[in-house]
């Protein structure tokens, strides 16, 4: 009996002491990862039993301005927004406007994709899970890094010229051209632009009072970070994206007090405030049910069994609870929504430097004192594990630069290789020459320009004139000069630099 009671007490105890990571032991933390991983400002917030227990700012919005980021400041929350994509939808199917398992060209008949099967079969649920056969991140090139050029229209007209990798629902594989169109779905059966539903029926009831559907929608921008990406070496502030077409896959902006209201509401199963609801707790939880199972290895701490995705969230189990999260990355900005329901647990960061490692240090650190795990060094073996893939893709790209460099004197027919070619979703771009030197320009995304330097064979790279991109390319001439494709060259580019998804065909 007295066994009993002490192992009681001492489980209490230890469960306690694990449960309260105390705001100097997150403000710790937060500045180490802070120096670590050189970023220049984070934001973090902790919900807990429907309250936020911890929301505040750390270091700076502007390695220029110095001025300090606060709990109220604002970031892109990239993907973070295909969630609210997704609750716009339940919203929608619980008005009986739409079903998830309706076919996309009910609402949208111009929406083709790359064979009539998939087309007809394609339904509002295929939109939001990453199983339509396309390969990761396929046709991101309209959006990215430009996308001024294109229209939703244009992606619903040019989403058919892109080829499956895989068989329809097989596998994962991330999308976000889908969401964009997913959003026009919204439009469709609501009558509101994407914009405008999701800020009159989520945001503004919500009370997220600085939050806005996109950059272009903010009607207050001084309290806002500014990107950052290091380049040779050194953090450098750049261009914010700022395109509006990708608003419904990536375009929120907001902090991490206002979104702490989404996530207790997402935690309340849809409800806020004194029992008003978002959604119903029926398509709550068909938006929390797995869909589309992801490539998955138990690996310590939490050796987790399962990961999938499901409307909007990824979906894992962390010692035997399920959590529901999201990433979101912009250049120069990355984001971490973490939701564990069984504890009424939400952490949300926000970091201005695209190190997707600071923020799974801090979100990792905080969910395992909920969790009651022993203390475990995130910020250290993040470093360790972007060391090592750092060193892994330098190796491919120094590789690659330094056979350019050999070959560098050998006498190249550049004439046969001018010419302006097209692919049939992308568009335009010329190859040019001046004064013995080769140029690519893209005509619809004009970012995309720079040098290019002969490698072997009938194989060039183009080195872009924009270097925070750090995704030069590899192009690879066909023998007799009609077309060429391309591919990154490092494997640490990001995913939206598709150029493996090009094929180019000369038109003079």
């Amino acid at each position: 009996m007295n066994f009993k009671l002490g192992f009681l007490a001492t489980f209490l105890i230890s469960t306690s002491i694990y449960a309260q990571i105390t705001p100097t032991q997150i403000d710790e933390v937060v500045e180490k990862t802070i120096k670590t991983f050189d970023v220049p400002g984070i934001a973090v917030a902790v919900v807990k039993d429907g309250k936020i227990v911890h929301a505040k700012g750390y270091g700076v919005k502007s390695i220029i301005t110095k001025q300090k980021v606060d709990e109220n400041t604002l970031f892109g929350i990239a993907s973070n927004s295909k969630a609210f994509t997704s609750a716009a939808l339940a919203m929608l199917v619980d008005e009986g406007k739409i079903k998830w398992d309706d076919k996309v060209v009910k609402y949208l008949p111009d929406f083709k994709m790359y064979n009539d099967y998939v087309t007809n079969e394609f339904t509002v649920r295929d939109l939001l899970t990453h199983r339509s056969g396309l390969g990761l991140g396929a046709g991101d090139l309209m959006i990215w890094p430009d996308g001024s050029d294109f229209t939703a229209e244009d992606i619903i007209e040019n989403i058919q010229y892109l080829k499956p990798v895989s068989g329809f629902r097989a596998k994962y594989d991330y999308d976000n051209l889908l969401y964009i169109i997913a959003g026009e779905v919204v439009h469709k059966a609501s009558g509101q632009t994407w914009n405008e539903f999701v800020e009159n029926r989520i945001i503004k009831p919500l009370g997220m009072t600085n939050t806005a559907s996109s950059w272009v929608r903010l009607k207050d921008t001084s309290n806002v970070i500014v990107p950052h990406v290091p380049i040779d070496g050194k953090l450098k502030v750049i261009s914010r994206y700022k395109n509006q077409l990708f608003d419904a896959a990536a375009g929120i902006y907001s902090s991490v007090n206002d979104m702490s209201k989404w996530a207790i509401m997402q935690l309340n199963k849809g409800k806020y405030g004194s029992g008003q609801k978002i959604f119903s707790e029926k398509e709550h939880a068909e938006m929390w049910t797995p869909q589309t199972l992801m490539p998955n290895k138990p690996v310590p701490p939490y050796n987790s069994l399962f990961k999938a995705y499901g409307l909007g969230w990824q979906l894992n189990d962390v010692k035997g609870k399920m959590q529901a999260s999201h990433t979101g990355g912009l250049e120069g900005i990355v984001t971490q929504v973490t939701l564990i329901p069984e504890l009424q647990l939400g952490i949300i960061v926000f970091t201005n430097q695209q190190s997707g490692a600071a923020f799974s240090a801090i979100t990792n650190t905080i969910k395992d004192s909920y969790l009651g795990m022993e203390p475990f060094d995130h910020v250290k073996y993040f470093s360790d594990r972007e060391k090592a893939s750092g060193e892994k893709a330098d190796k491919v790209t120094d590789e690659v630069w330094q056979t350019v460099a050999k070959n560098k004197n050998q006498k190249i027919d550049t004439k046969k290789y001018i010419g302006t070619y097209k692919d049939n979703w992308f568009g335009e771009v010329a190859i040019t020459e001046k004064k013995g030197k080769m140029y690519f320009a893209s005509k619809r995304s004009p970012q995309l320009k720079g040098e290019i330097f002969f490698y072997k064979d009938n194989n060039f790279v183009v080195k872009w004139d924009n270097r925070y991109f750090h995704a030069d390319a590899h192009i690879f001439f066909e023998k007799d000069n009609a077309g060429f494709t391309m591919k990154p060259i490092s494997p640490a580019t990001d995913f939206s630099y598709d150029f493996q998804d090009l094929n180019f065909f000369r038109i003079k």
